[in-house]
């Protein structure tokens, strides 16, 4: 098996803010690994809030270069548990190197990921498309730049209200919000009832990450489910959620990868949690492997290749919130 590593620097169409931070340009790490001319992707991108850059992760993948290449595995579980213990303190390297290896074994035996995890793909969710924190008339220009089904709308400000009552005046679509942190209790309940009323779906990850006080009140009183992201990270999250939150947004990169978040997932499904899984401002790499999972899910976000200036690889595409799979096999990727 032959490890390469591809640095890209994806340049985004607008100016992307959540609550904590604005970017511009996302870093991102392509992995690919090749076995007698079969070749699978795999990405990561940098992070500031989980400490995460691409030269680090380039660092880390290279100084493991020799098991990498070196490894007997030929199912992704059984790569993924080799290569844990290297990378249990860099989740993100390991989620690039997880799905290269699942997308090559999917490759390997002439099947789209979905076929070789024989997942029926005739009731897939829609995915939302994500409008970031900026400025009402910019936040009303980016819905009507890109007339879609389902919004998911970056909150955390003293405006918060304000701004999703303007945008239902502009959309009928279905629309979640995503405070990321950004609110307190009595803030998240008293709001809940408000964007019950203008038409939101759910709201994710209304306090932080830590409060689960917090979390335990607002589960217990708000007029909308609840679902965590950032306090739903590694597989043992899952249970500590439930009874905390309705549902849960599952990171690829935050958990390590495909095999984990397939994991995740089933417990979740297994404790009647509702199921997503979300992605990052990311390539067409990343959000081809998470269409896959779609069979698993009840809500999608993974519009993060929608955000980019222009793409490095070709996969999946959306068509109003619809999934349409590459003809090729795998995951469907090709670096262009």
């Amino acid at each position: 098996m032959r490890l390469e590593l591809k640095p890209y620097d994806l340049k985004l169409k607008h100016t992307f803010t959540i609550s904590r931070v604005s970017i511009d340009v996302q870093p991102t790490l392509i992995v690919a690994l090749t076995v007698c001319g079969v070749t699978g992707y795999g990405d990561a991108t940098a992070n500031p809030y989980y400490n995460i850059t691409v030269e680090n992760m380039h660092k880390t993948l290279l100084n493991l270069k020799e098991k990498i290449e070196l490894s007997k595995a030929t199912q992704p579980e059984e790569f993924w548990n080799e290569m844990l213990p290297h990378l249990k303190d860099d989740l993100f390297s390991l989620c690039a190197l997880d799905m290269a290896f699942t997308d090559l074994c999917s490759r390997q035996q002439g099947q789209k990921l979905y076929q070789y995890w024989n997942y029926d793909i005739s009731n897939n969710p829609l995915t939302n498309y994500t409008i970031g924190i900026a400025s009402i008339e910019k936040m009303v220009q980016k819905m009507q730049e890109l007339p879609w089904p389902i919004y998911k709308i970056k909150l955390g400000t003293k405006e918060d209200i304000a701004i999703i009552t303007e945008l239902r005046k502009h959309s009928n679509a279905i629309f979640r919000v995503d405070a990321n942190c950004g609110w307190d209790v009595q803030e998240t309940i008293d709001n809940s009832y408000i964007l019950k009323d203008l038409g939101v779906e759910f709201i994710e990850q209304p306090l932080k990450a830590d409060n689960w006080t917090g979390h335990m009140e607002v589960f217990n009183h708000a007029a909308l489910p609840i679902i965590a992201d950032e306090s739903c990270i590694i597989e043992t999250d899952i249970t500590r959620c439930h009874g905390y939150f309705h549902g849960v947004n599952i990171k690829l990169m935050k958990c390590g990868g495909l095999t984990p978040a397939k994991r995740m997932l089933e417990n979740a499904k297994r404790l009647g949690l509702k199921t997503m899984v979300g992605c990052m401002t990311e390539s067409n790499v990343g959000i081809s492997a998470i269409a896959h999972l779609l069979p698993l899910l009840d809500y999608v976000d993974m519009d993060g290749a929608l955000l980019l200036k222009e793409d490095i690889a070709d996969g999946i595409t959306l068509d109003y919130g619809k999934v349409h799979y590459s003809s090729t096999i795998g995951t469907g990727v090709a670096l262009l």
